[in-house]
């Protein structure tokens, strides 16, 4: 992988070198004086909650276990405004998280350590899921932990869809083979129930980031590099203006969205959550974003992302741990105990004690539990077929609801595509221009549209990478 340059944070990149001297520790040494390892850990609680009292209690278990390890809480969550400066001045935590989106400008940043050497001393090899391996790695180099992982598929509201006649008595869902049977399914929702037959974000990024799952369908290619190394933007085609002509009919041809169509991703949950909507695109851990709206566990339901006209393709995404460059061995090796607490392929006391935690507290909180994830390990993982076992134990609904999902989760019999390579998220913003254009405008031009966004997202953005 080529260096790309983030020209947004080019004075972090230029103050590499100081960050990974930084990145050892305070007086260059990671261990304390009782000669202990100590690694920071991000994202750290900072209210009293159960998730507080939980990662204090992991904690507590995890340095009895390892009494050559002391954890420093550190309350700093990735946020991309921020990220940089702290990532050139040292101050990152340990193990940070972050989503699959975020990682290749952070490896191409040089800000993750290589995880590599410690994650075969400890027995990783073949256990992870090799298309999930691939986006955290660079040649042999292992920079992320990749801890969850998702694809994208069709959430429907099951009370809706029995109304509007599409559930089988046993609760399985119609299953739309391509975009235009889910459309003609909205417009069921919408005859018979009165509640908008989908509901889609067109803000905040999450607009863009979905028109990409559904664009790939269409056969667009919103990117590629030359032989040169050099970014093109490279959607500017009849492809995509099909694909944006589609969201366009949505709404005035079909009438089948909400009134409001300026949704960020708050509005899309609520809007969904509270039944105003029969369905929507997204991600199967939709049901702890719903909860909180009304949205019960008999009412979840998810099936299978529809096919487009060029190809059957769904976004896969997720997160990782990762371990801040300069890190030593012992610090990694740490980071990875630490990780396998919560994320691991081997069936652990306290990996199985964490994942049932987990599942009580859903299950507390009314949260649908049944959903099966994507997951980053392969199939003969241990760990995974024991938690799969335990979802199946405490499903809390119909599991014909959901089952659709779960078997492509298990066995996609269609194509999983990660995340644009780079500027994702600048480019999910230059989209959710588009969507909000043609959801308003009804003479709204897609084609000029695309143009403009094509080459907005060139300069503005890879022509920066390609310096």
């Amino acid at each position: 992988m080529k260096k790309m340059v983030k020209v947004v944070a080019l004075i972090a990149v230029l103050a590499l070198s100081a960050s990974l001297f930084a990145g050892c520790g305070a007086g260059g040494s990671d261990k304390n004086e009782n000669g202990q390892t100590v690694i920071s850990v991000g994202s750290w609680p900072t209210k009293e909650s159960k998730a507080l009292t939980d990662i204090e209690a992991r904690k507590a278990r995890f340095e009895e276990a390892n009494p050559d390890v002391v954890i420093e809480p550190d309350t700093w969550g990735f946020d991309r405004k921020t990220f940089y400066a702290k990532a050139a001045g040292g101050q990152l935590p340990t193990i940070f998280n972050t989503a699959f989106t975020e990682v290749p400008e952070i490896i191409s940043s040089e800000y993750s350590a290589d995880l590599a050497k410690i994650m075969k001393k400890r027995g990783y090899d073949g256990k992870l899921n090799p298309n999930i391996l691939e986006m955290v790695s660079d040649g042999d180099k292992i920079l992320a932990f990749p801890t969850n992982s998702y694809i994208l598929g069709i959430a429907f509201n099951a009370e809706l869809f029995e109304k509007a006649g599409l559930l089988e008595a046993d609760g399985t869902p119609k299953q739309p083979k391509d975009w235009n049977e889910m459309v003609e399914m909205a417009v069921t929702i919408k005859e018979k129930t009165g509640k908008a037959g989908l509901v889609l974000p067109t803000a905040n990024r999450s607009g863009g980031w979905i028109f990409t799952s559904i664009a790939w369908s269409f056969g667009v290619d919103f990117m590629e590099k030359d032989a040169d190394g050099k970014w093109k933007a490279t959607f500017n085609t009849p492809e995509a203006a099909e694909a944006l002509q589609f969201y366009k009919d949505l709404k005035w041809k079909y009438d089948v969205l909400p009134t409001n169509t300026l949704i960020d991703s708050n509005e899309w949950y609520k809007t969904y959550g509270v039944g105003a909507a029969g369905m929507t695109v997204t991600a199967g851990d939709y049901p702890g974003k719903v909860v909180k709206f009304g949205m019960t566990p008999d009412q979840v339901g998810m099936m299978a992302i529809p096919a487009g006209p060029k190809r059957h393709v769904t976004l896969l995404g997720g997160d990782v741990q990762a371990v801040k460059a300069g890190s030593t061995d012992d610090q990694i090796d740490a980071a990875i105990r630490w990780i396998e607490t919560a994320y691991t392929s081997d069936l652990t006391d306290e990996y199985k004690k964490n994942m049932e935690d987990r599942i009580t507290k859903n299950l507390s909180d009314n949260q649908h539990v049944g959903i099966q994830a994507m997951s980053p390990w392969s199939e003969e993982s241990e760990a995974l077929n024991w938690y799969r076992k335990l979802v199946e134990d405490n499903t809390n609904s119909n599991i014909n609801h959901v089952r659709l999902y779960n078997e492509c989760v298990m066995n996609c019999p269609f194509e999983i595509q990660a995340e644009e390579p780079v500027s994702c998220q600048e480019l999910y913003a230059i989209l959710d221009g588009c969507l909000q254009e043609v959801l308003s405008n009804k003479d709204a031009d897609v084609v000029a549209l695309l143009e403009k966004a094509n080459n907005d997202f060139q300069v503005n953005y890879l022509d920066n990478m390609n310096l």
